[in-house]
């Protein structure tokens, strides 16, 4: 089963930025000991692999997509 693409360049660039910040903060700022820390990190670790693989399940269930094929 292929998913389908529901996440766009823009929105890709802003889950690495984000998901990045958010994994760093989670490891060093807020510490696994809290957690707040490993909540954070957690979120990054899903915006970053969201973005690696193309495909947001919210997205899918909301019915958006910020992806848009080059016709």
């Amino acid at each position: 089963m292929a998913l389908a693409r529901n996440v766009g360049s823009i929105d890709k660039i802003v889950r690495f930025v984000v998901g990045g910040l958010l994994a760093a903060w989670g490891l060093l700022g807020a510490g696994l000991a809290s957690t707040v820390g490993i909540v954070a990190l957690v979120v990054g670790v899903v915006l970053i692999a969201t973005g690696i693989i193309n495909f947001c399940p919210l997205f899918k269930i909301l019915g958006i997509s910020s992806f848009r094929a080059n016709s």
